[in-house]
């Protein structure tokens, strides 16, 4: 049994940490410019990247890139963080049935990842995510700003206009999964960082549905104790 383990996953917007120890795993969420967490030892971190590099040093022998897991036709260069989602999504999920399974990664992008039930790739989608939406509109306009409360309405149609931009973005972003998403050839994850905001917007007729907001780090976790031979 090992002990202590940390991991490292440097996102757009923030950083992203595990730690395992003794068969368990526990999960948190920094920002960038916070100070490195308590008992952290950056020779040991394992750690990988889809964004600007933190403001401290991070070994490079400790570095996961895309190229290093094995997954039936993965490019070299999809981001390292769909690559561990689709390695959690397929060692993780019950599939009797052989479905396909649909990653829906609510994070700076919506990335949606599909790969069939022998954990094939076969392809996805990216689209700007929640927080990418809001900030190019108030960027792009002159009176548009970014809400400071994400309360969504139910409605469809809105005269506030911060609950407009809101319904709007939502729409957007749940409205190509509950396009892409067939439950009765797929199983749907999602995950990320607006995941827990925006999975409840998802069609609820639709089943086969599993939340799993930390889907990354446990690939990362579980690519490293493979290649290691510790499961």
């Amino acid at each position: 049994m090992i002990s202590d383990l940390n991991f490292l996953l440097v996102g757009n917007s923030r950083l992203h940490w595990a730690n395992y120890s003794h068969n368990q795993s526990k999960f948190f969420h920094t920002k960038k410019d916070q100070k490195i967490p308590e008992n952290i030892d950056l020779e040991k971190l394992i750690w990988a990247s889809v964004g600007k590099p933190p403001n401290f040093l991070l070994k490079g022998k400790n570095e996961i890139k895309t190229k290093d897991i094995q997954l039936s036709n993965l490019p070299d260069y999809f981001g390292v963080d769909r690559a561990f989602a689709c390695l959690a999504a397929f060692n993780n999920t019950s599939n009797p049935l052989k479905k396909d399974l649909l990653i829906a990664d609510f994070g700076t992008i919506l990335s949606i990842t599909k790969l069939n039930s022998n954990g094939s790739i076969i392809g996805g989608q990216l689209i700007p995510g929640f927080l990418t939406q809001l900030k190019s509109m108030e960027q792009n306009t002159k009176d548009l700003k970014v809400p400071q409360k994400y309360e969504i309405p139910t409605k469809d149609f809105l005269i506030n206009t911060e609950e407009a931009i809101l319904k709007g973005v939502i729409n957007s972003l749940t409205g190509v999964i509950n396009s892409t998403f067939n439950p009765s050839k797929d199983i749907l994850i999602t995950c990320g960082g607006d995941s827990q905001l925006l999975t409840k917007f998802i069609n609820t007729q639709k089943k086969n549905i599993i939340y799993a907001p930390n889907l990354v780090l446990e690939g990362m976790i579980i690519h490293y104790l493979s290649l290691k031979q510790l499961l």
